[in-house]
Protein backbone atom coordinates (compact mmCIF):
# COMPACT_ATOMS: atom_id res chain seq x y z
CA UNK A 1 0.00 0.00 0.00
CA UNK A 2 1.12 3.55 -0.72
CA UNK A 3 1.64 5.73 2.34
CA UNK A 4 2.69 9.36 2.77
CA UNK A 5 5.39 9.73 5.39
CA UNK A 6 7.57 12.10 7.37
CA UNK A 7 9.89 10.57 9.96
CA UNK A 8 11.43 13.57 11.71
CA UNK A 9 9.48 15.55 14.32
CA UNK A 10 10.45 17.09 17.66
CA UNK A 11 8.14 17.47 20.62
CA UNK A 12 8.34 19.72 23.67
CA UNK A 13 10.76 17.19 25.18
CA UNK A 14 13.46 18.39 22.80
CA UNK A 15 15.11 21.43 24.39
CA UNK A 16 14.74 23.34 21.12
CA UNK A 17 11.19 22.10 20.49
CA UNK A 18 8.40 24.62 20.91
CA UNK A 19 6.08 24.13 23.88
CA UNK A 20 3.12 23.82 21.51
CA UNK A 21 4.70 20.69 19.97
CA UNK A 22 2.87 18.25 22.20
CA UNK A 23 2.70 14.61 21.09
CA UNK A 24 -1.05 14.74 20.48
CA UNK A 25 -0.88 18.04 18.60
CA UNK A 26 1.89 16.76 16.33
CA UNK A 27 -0.14 13.64 15.55
CA UNK A 28 -3.24 15.69 14.78
CA UNK A 29 -1.39 18.07 12.48
CA UNK A 30 0.28 15.13 10.73
CA UNK A 31 -3.21 13.82 9.98
CA UNK A 32 -4.30 17.22 8.64
CA UNK A 33 -1.12 17.36 6.53
CA UNK A 34 -2.17 14.16 4.76
CA UNK A 35 0.47 11.94 6.31
CA UNK A 36 -0.08 8.23 6.92
CA UNK A 37 3.18 7.40 8.69
CA UNK A 38 5.10 9.61 11.14
CA UNK A 39 7.89 9.27 13.70
CA UNK A 40 8.76 11.26 16.79
CA UNK A 41 12.52 11.88 16.98
CA UNK A 42 13.39 14.05 19.95
CA UNK A 43 17.02 14.83 20.71
CA UNK A 44 18.71 11.89 22.45
CA UNK A 45 15.50 10.51 23.93
CA UNK A 46 12.39 8.46 23.12
CA UNK A 47 10.63 9.73 26.25
CA UNK A 48 7.50 11.11 24.53
CA UNK A 49 7.19 8.33 21.96
CA UNK A 50 4.57 6.32 23.87
CA UNK A 51 2.25 9.34 23.99
CA UNK A 52 2.91 10.11 20.32
CA UNK A 53 2.26 6.57 19.11
CA UNK A 54 -0.94 6.39 21.14
CA UNK A 55 -2.11 9.71 19.65
CA UNK A 56 -1.21 8.52 16.15
CA UNK A 57 -3.33 5.41 16.65
CA UNK A 58 -6.28 7.57 17.68
CA UNK A 59 -5.92 9.56 14.44
CA UNK A 60 -5.52 6.48 12.27
CA UNK A 61 -1.82 7.07 11.64
CA UNK A 62 1.03 4.62 11.88
CA UNK A 63 3.35 6.13 14.49
CA UNK A 64 6.95 5.05 14.99
CA UNK A 65 9.10 5.65 18.05
CA UNK A 66 12.48 7.21 17.38
CA UNK A 67 15.15 9.69 18.32
CA UNK A 68 17.58 12.12 16.73
CA UNK A 69 20.84 10.94 18.27
CA UNK A 70 23.77 13.34 18.52
CA UNK A 71 27.00 11.39 18.15
CA UNK A 72 30.35 12.15 19.73
CA UNK A 73 31.28 13.93 16.48
CA UNK A 74 28.10 16.07 16.80
CA UNK A 75 26.52 14.34 13.80
CA UNK A 76 22.75 14.06 14.04
CA UNK A 77 21.43 10.59 13.19
CA UNK A 78 17.76 9.58 12.98
CA UNK A 79 17.20 6.30 14.82
CA UNK A 80 13.83 4.53 14.43
CA UNK A 81 12.74 1.56 16.51
CA UNK A 82 10.21 -1.23 15.87
CA UNK A 83 8.18 -0.85 19.08
CA UNK A 84 7.99 1.03 22.36
CA UNK A 85 9.85 -1.62 24.36
CA UNK A 86 12.83 -1.42 22.00
CA UNK A 87 12.62 2.37 22.00
CA UNK A 88 12.65 2.51 25.79
CA UNK A 89 15.68 0.22 26.00
CA UNK A 90 17.52 2.16 23.28
CA UNK A 91 16.66 5.45 24.98
CA UNK A 92 18.01 4.25 28.33
CA UNK A 93 21.23 3.12 26.68
CA UNK A 94 21.71 6.54 25.05
CA UNK A 95 20.80 8.33 28.29
CA UNK A 96 23.65 6.53 30.05
CA UNK A 97 26.06 7.86 27.42
CA UNK A 98 25.06 11.52 27.72
CA UNK A 99 27.25 13.95 29.69
CA UNK A 100 26.01 14.41 33.29
CA UNK A 101 25.04 18.04 32.74
CA UNK A 102 21.86 19.76 33.88
CA UNK A 103 19.71 21.47 31.28
CA UNK A 104 19.67 25.26 31.46
CA UNK A 105 16.03 25.91 30.66
CA UNK A 106 16.65 29.66 30.37
CA UNK A 107 19.01 29.01 27.46
CA UNK A 108 17.71 25.81 25.85
CA UNK A 109 14.12 25.77 27.07
CA UNK A 110 12.32 23.19 29.23
CA UNK A 111 12.23 19.48 28.36
CA UNK A 112 8.68 18.30 29.05
CA UNK A 113 7.28 14.77 29.26
CA UNK A 114 3.61 14.48 28.27
CA UNK A 115 0.92 11.87 27.86
CA UNK A 116 -1.35 11.34 24.85
CA UNK A 117 -3.96 13.73 26.33
CA UNK A 118 -1.47 16.60 26.58
CA UNK A 119 -1.09 16.29 30.33
CA UNK A 120 2.34 17.22 31.68
CA UNK A 121 4.03 14.24 33.33
CA UNK A 122 7.26 15.90 34.36
CA UNK A 123 10.42 17.65 33.22
CA UNK A 124 13.75 16.13 32.21
CA UNK A 125 16.57 17.88 34.07
CA UNK A 126 19.52 16.34 32.28
CA UNK A 127 20.61 18.27 29.19
CA UNK A 128 19.43 16.38 26.11
CA UNK A 129 20.91 18.79 23.57
CA UNK A 130 24.53 17.73 23.89
CA UNK A 131 26.64 15.12 22.16
CA UNK A 132 26.59 11.57 23.44
CA UNK A 133 29.73 9.44 23.75
CA UNK A 134 28.47 7.22 20.90
CA UNK A 135 30.65 7.44 17.80
CA UNK A 136 29.04 7.80 14.40
CA UNK A 137 30.59 4.49 13.29
CA UNK A 138 28.76 2.75 16.18
CA UNK A 139 25.25 4.00 15.50
CA UNK A 140 24.03 1.67 12.76
CA UNK A 141 25.02 -1.45 14.67
CA UNK A 142 23.64 -0.16 17.95
CA UNK A 143 20.26 0.65 16.39
CA UNK A 144 20.18 -2.75 14.66
CA UNK A 145 20.86 -4.44 17.99
CA UNK A 146 17.51 -3.07 19.16
CA UNK A 147 15.78 -3.98 15.89
CA UNK A 148 15.99 -0.45 14.58
CA UNK A 149 17.26 1.54 11.61
CA UNK A 150 19.62 4.53 11.68
CA UNK A 151 20.51 7.07 9.01
CA UNK A 152 22.18 10.51 9.08
CA UNK A 153 19.90 13.52 9.35
CA UNK A 154 19.81 16.59 7.08
CA UNK A 155 23.13 15.85 5.39
CA UNK A 156 22.84 19.04 3.30
CA UNK A 157 23.05 21.35 6.30
CA UNK A 158 26.24 23.19 7.34
CA UNK A 159 26.17 21.97 10.95
CA UNK A 160 25.33 18.85 12.98
CA UNK A 161 25.46 16.88 9.74
CA UNK A 162 27.52 13.98 8.46
CA UNK A 163 29.03 15.74 5.46
CA UNK A 164 29.78 19.02 7.23
CA UNK A 165 31.40 17.31 10.20
CA UNK A 166 33.14 14.34 8.56
CA UNK A 167 33.59 15.85 5.09
CA UNK A 168 32.44 12.84 3.07
CA UNK A 169 30.04 9.89 2.86
CA UNK A 170 31.80 6.74 4.01
CA UNK A 171 30.09 3.48 2.96
CA UNK A 172 31.77 1.81 5.94
CA UNK A 173 29.29 3.61 8.18
CA UNK A 174 26.71 1.14 6.93
CA UNK A 175 23.80 3.58 6.67
CA UNK A 176 21.13 2.38 4.21
CA UNK A 177 20.08 5.89 3.19
CA UNK A 178 20.36 9.55 4.15
CA UNK A 179 17.95 12.33 5.02
CA UNK A 180 17.83 15.66 3.21
CA UNK A 181 16.21 18.77 4.63
CA UNK A 182 13.04 20.16 3.07
CA UNK A 183 14.95 23.09 1.59
CA UNK A 184 17.84 21.12 0.15
CA UNK A 185 19.01 22.58 -3.19
CA UNK A 186 18.12 20.28 -6.11
CA UNK A 187 21.75 20.22 -7.28
CA UNK A 188 23.13 19.43 -3.83
CA UNK A 189 24.70 16.09 -4.85
CA UNK A 190 26.15 17.41 -8.12
CA UNK A 191 29.89 16.94 -8.25
CA UNK A 192 29.89 14.66 -5.22
CA UNK A 193 30.91 11.17 -6.32
CA UNK A 194 30.75 9.99 -2.70
CA UNK A 195 26.94 10.40 -2.84
CA UNK A 196 26.49 8.42 -6.06
CA UNK A 197 23.90 5.73 -5.46
CA UNK A 198 23.00 6.91 -1.96
CA UNK A 199 19.23 6.68 -1.38
CA UNK A 200 17.65 9.75 0.19
CA UNK A 201 14.41 10.77 1.84
CA UNK A 202 13.26 14.15 3.12
CA UNK A 203 12.57 14.96 6.76
CA UNK A 204 10.80 18.04 8.03
CA UNK A 205 12.80 18.19 11.28
CA UNK A 206 9.86 20.18 12.60
CA UNK A 207 10.43 21.99 15.90
CA UNK A 208 7.40 24.30 15.49
CA UNK A 209 3.83 23.64 14.41
CA UNK A 210 4.17 25.68 11.22
CA UNK A 211 7.05 23.45 10.12
CA UNK A 212 4.82 20.40 9.76
CA UNK A 213 4.52 20.30 5.99
CA UNK A 214 1.92 18.72 3.72
CA UNK A 215 2.56 15.22 2.46
CA UNK A 216 5.02 15.11 -0.43
CA UNK A 217 6.74 11.72 -0.38
CA UNK A 218 5.54 8.13 -0.26
CA UNK A 219 6.67 4.66 0.66
CA UNK A 220 5.13 1.29 -0.16
CA UNK A 221 4.19 -1.14 2.59
CA UNK A 222 3.18 -4.80 2.29
CA UNK A 223 1.61 -4.49 5.76
CA UNK A 224 0.65 -1.68 8.11
CA UNK A 225 3.40 -2.15 10.72
CA UNK A 226 6.48 -0.29 11.96
CA UNK A 227 8.57 -3.29 10.91
CA UNK A 228 7.41 -2.86 7.33
CA UNK A 229 8.46 0.81 7.43
CA UNK A 230 11.88 -0.09 8.79
CA UNK A 231 12.33 -2.77 6.13
CA UNK A 232 11.42 -0.25 3.43
CA UNK A 233 14.04 2.12 4.79
CA UNK A 234 16.61 -0.66 4.86
CA UNK A 235 15.93 -2.20 1.48
CA UNK A 236 13.68 0.14 -0.53
CA UNK A 237 11.40 -1.38 -3.14
CA UNK A 238 7.72 -1.07 -3.85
Amino acid sequence: MKAAFDLHFHSCLSPCGDGAMTPATIAGLCKLAGLDVAALTDHNTCGNCAAFCQACQAYGLLGLPGMELCTAEEVHVVCLLPDLAAADAFSRMVYDRLPPLENDRDIFGPQIYMDADDNVLGEERRMLAGASSIGVYEVRELAARFGGVAYPAHIDRPSFALLSNLGFWDPALGFPLAELSRHCPPDFAAGRPDLAGVRTITGSDAHYLNQIADASQYLYLPEWTPRAVLDWLLYGGE
